[in-house]
């Protein structure tokens, strides 16, 4: 299992880390579990002690100069192995934690030194990710972080299971199954609620002073990720996130609305949207451009570099497009955002997004767990990496509405208020310099989605002018 994650990261992983480094960071995961452990790296030999003694020295194997980088692999996890059967010996604490708890450790202390995306699942959290990502099941819940490391439900699907068993948005969820939920993990928090449809879980819940456990069954049904209202002859579209259905669901809420009278525009609402699926997000980008890139990726792998078309048509006829952003938006939904902002298809309204433009490889493991391995970074059409700066706006509303008004007076006079910001955006390249970045994002800080957004979408519809200069490129 050990050389099938080394080689991973060894052969796909951006950043490039030898396998003394690799080991190094391995051990010193177990560090964690059991503080009076010490590991360190001498004239390439790694050296585990305990207080009193050394419990193992293993010479570490080289990156080979020829051949692929993964053949160091199998004798670097060859050598960890029995590092860690020493510290497994040697602390009480470590045999109390056990293996899996041991392995994840390694991999997060491992991973802590590479990026913030790439992470080892034990073979439970593989499975329930297994079961999402091929949409089998659905509670009809968003999980958020809250309060502190509270994780509280964001939002409820009508009809759901959950909303069936009469939780409301604001409940914290304590607990699935008997494990504790945190907030600095939404992933695993997240992934704790999937598993195969017609089976159970039980949540713990928390509602003001009140607490009480709910079982909800596990729904076939794929979530419903679109919301269609026409109001006021501007079609609003509240994209949750990203399902296999995601792209059927809005070509038919697109072809209804453009069926009879054309609506005067379009809102696409992606605020609070965390991402899914690559191949949907182009998808749904595709169903408002013409045939262009709607993004690349690329990496250090070979097979990371790749360019993701649209081939048209426009589904929207090129009506005034809105683009709503806060700095919740995060992956697949940036890259939407991206895409359409790039291309000069749509006005993003909003604040700075998330900034998560880094793409993992899912790598299967003997032990059933799998390593997710971030091995290509995303960029917008011009070039420009998502990853560390988002997605910034073209109508800023997290400066308040003083602010907002200010923005919104100059487009009518024809003067873009974020131009020569969107400008040092797209010319951004791989790696940003992060005094560039918070120079950036600080000019539209990342904020919560509010009601002016809306209320400026409805504006740029409705005046022909200010829409054109804030479409402008």
């Amino acid at each position: 299992m050990l050389a099938t994650a080394l080689g991973a990261v060894l052969e796909r992983h951006l950043d490039v880390a030898t396998p003394a480094q690799l080991g190094l960071w391995a051990l010193r995961g177990l560090e964690v579990l059991e503080p009076t452990l010490q590991s360190e790296l001498q004239s390439g030999t790694l050296l585990l002690s305990a207080p009193d003694r050394l419990l193992s020295a293993r010479p570490m194997p080289a990156r080979p100069a020829q051949g692929p980088p993964e053949a160091a692999a199998q004798p670097l996890a060859v050598a960890l192995s029995g590092m860690f059967d020493a510290a497994w010996r040697a602390s009480p604490a470590i045999r109390r934690a056990g293996t899996e708890r041991m392995l994840r450790s390694a991999f997060e202390e491992l991973f802590n030194h590479l990026d913030p995306y790439s992470r080892y699942m034990t073979p439970e959290e593989a499975m329930a990710a297994r079961a999402r990502r091929i949409g089998q099941t659905g509670l009809g819940l968003r999980l958020a972080a809250g309060r502190g490391r509270a994780v509280v439900i964001a939002t409820l699907r009508p009809g759901s299971p959950a909303a069936e068993a009469g939780l409301r948005v604001g409940d914290r969820v304590l607990e699935a199954d008997g494990v504790a939920l945190s907030a600095q993990d939404l992933v695993t928090a997240a992934a704790l609620l999937e598993g195969p449809a017609g089976t159970e879980v039980a949540l713990r819940i928390e509602r003001g002073k009140r607490r009480f456990t709910v079982l909800l069954l596990r729904s076939a049904v794929p979530p419903e990720t679109l919301h269609a209202q026409r109001r006021e002859d501007i079609l609003w579209l509240q994209l949750d996130g990203f399902s296999n259905a995601t792209d059927v669901r809005l070509t038919e809420a697109l072809l209804e609305a453009f069926r009879g009278t054309a609506p005067r525009g379009v809102v696409l609402d992606l605020r609070g949207n965390r991402g899914g699926l690559l191949g949907q997000a182009v998808a749904v980008a595709t169903a408002f451009l013409g045939e262009g890139v709607v993004a690349l990726t690329g990496g250090r792998h070979p097979d990371a570099a790749r360019s993701y078309v649209s081939a048209g048509p426009d589904l929207a006829r090129g009506v005034p497009l809105v683009v709503l952003v806060d700095g919740r938006t995060a992956s697949a939904a940036e890259i939407v955002a991206a895409a359409l902002s790039d291309r000069g298809r749509g006005v993003v309204v909003g604040s700075a997004t998330t900034g998560k433009g880094l793409i993992q490889a899912v790598v299967p493991l003997p032990n059933r767990g799998e390593l997710l391995v971030t091995w290509s970074r995303v960029l917008a059409p011009r070039g420009w990496p998502i990853q560390g700066l988002g997605v910034l706006p073209a109508v800023c509303t997290s400066l308040g509405a003083e602010a907002t008004a200010a923005a919104l007076a100059r487009l009518r006079q024809g003067d873009p208020p974020m131009a020569r910001t969107l400008a040092r955006l797209r010319a951004a390249r791989a790696p940003v310099p992060g005094s560039e970045v918070t120079a950036l994002r600080n000019t539209c800080p990342p904020a919560e989605g509010r009601p002016a957004d809306l209320a400026v979408a409805r504006t740029l519809i409705e005046q022909a002018d200010a829409y054109a200069t804030a479409l402008a490129r």
